[in-house]
């Protein structure tokens, strides 16, 4: 059984949020408004489930010390959740499955604990004080190591039947595209060909086929050519990285029409790492789900999240103090 708090339990204002990623964690203290209190990033958290649970109660535990007022906990994880039992089903990227991380940092801590899909934390951010305010439906979208999906319907966070639904960036928008990424068995998803990692992908290809560009000059000096590294040249005006972008954009664009058709959302939202790209990126999006979408879905407003990169890490706390409203 996960903490329950008794009815006398007042609702704090103040909560604990932490956004895991795939290769980091961002973990914060949250007053309402919203207002970041207290934050510590790590880059790497480990290698088995075991791990990554220690290292979470450490950055919680100094998260509780740092603001001995934060009542609860709220943890975003990049996998598929049963939101009832509070149990990480199967995370593509981390070595999470099956996983009652609920109960185990609820007793850990000793605090109420909650536990929801990453990207719908950062939905609830950015629809709650975020680019989706003021709006009924939207969809999220969380470009970088994966593609993260949140759905906001009818003003509230859409989990699904066990709490494991929204996992967009597993749509197939290639069926003869390559493998995806860990765990998940499909070829051609948006995850596959649009992420943060495409990109890198795309971009070490770009590279060897024009040895005279910025991203040729930095595979020939013996670099790395990463996504980060062709958003930057994208940036600076090489042409090649440009391209490269553009494509990315124009594939999220193709998988953002399917999505506006589905939902009818007031907004779709795109953030993460790789939205770094900005107007490069957003603009080949705006045009394919303007010449994709049907009339009206193809009018959708498209927009780069306002939280940046904490929103993951906001929403998880607004959630906590959300459910303990709704258990007082």
């Amino acid at each position: 059984m996960g903490f329950e708090p008794s009815p006398a339990t007042t609702v704090p204002r103040v909560a604990i949020g932490a956004d895991l990623g795939g290769t980091k964690m961002l973990v914060g203290v949250v007053a309402e408004g919203p207002k970041v209190l207290h934050t510590v990033e790590e880059v790497s958290f480990g290698r088995s489930a075991s791990e990554v649970l220690d290292t979470m109660e450490l950055e919680l535990r100094r998260a509780l010390e740092a603001c001995p007022e934060a009542g609860a906990a709220g943890l975003g994880i990049p996998c598929t959740i049963d939101y009832e039992r509070g149990i990480a089903v199967n995370a593509v990227n981390l070595p999470i499955s099956d996983v009652p991380v609920r109960d185990i940092m609820s007793e850990r801590l000793g605090i109420p604990v909650v536990v929801d899909n990453d990207a719908n934390t950062a939905a609830l951010a950015e629809h709650r004080w975020g680019a989706a305010r003021g709006t009924r439906n939207a969809v999220l979208l969380t470009i970088g190591t994966g593609i993260g999906g949140g759905l906001i319907i009818d003003g509230k966070v859409y989990r699904g039947s066990s709490g494991a639904g929204a996992e967009l960036g597993h749509m197939v928008i290639d069926t003869d595209g390559p493998p995806c990424q860990g765990s998940c068995p499909n070829n051609g998803c948006a995850e596959a060909v649009a992420s943060g990692t495409a990109l890198g992908r795309e971009a070490s290809a770009a590279a060897e086929r024009h040895p005279d560009s910025a991203l040729g000059a930095l595979l020939a000096s013996g670099e790395e050519v990463t996504g980060r590294a062709a958003t930057v040249a994208a940036i600076a005006g090489d042409e090649v990285a440009i391209g490269v972008i553009g494509e990315i954009g124009r594939r999220l664009g193709a998988f953002a029409s399917g999505l506006a058709n589905v939902f009818e959302p007031d907004i779709i939202v795109f953030g993460g790492g790789v939205l770094a790209a900005g107007e490069l990126l957003l603009e080949p999006i705006r045009a394919e789900v303007a010449r994709r979408a049907l009339p009206p879905m193809n009018q959708t407003r498209i927009a780069h999240a306002e939280l940046g990169p904490e929103a993951g890490m906001i929403g998880a706390a607004a959630l906590a103090m959300d459910e303990l409203e709704t258990r007082t």
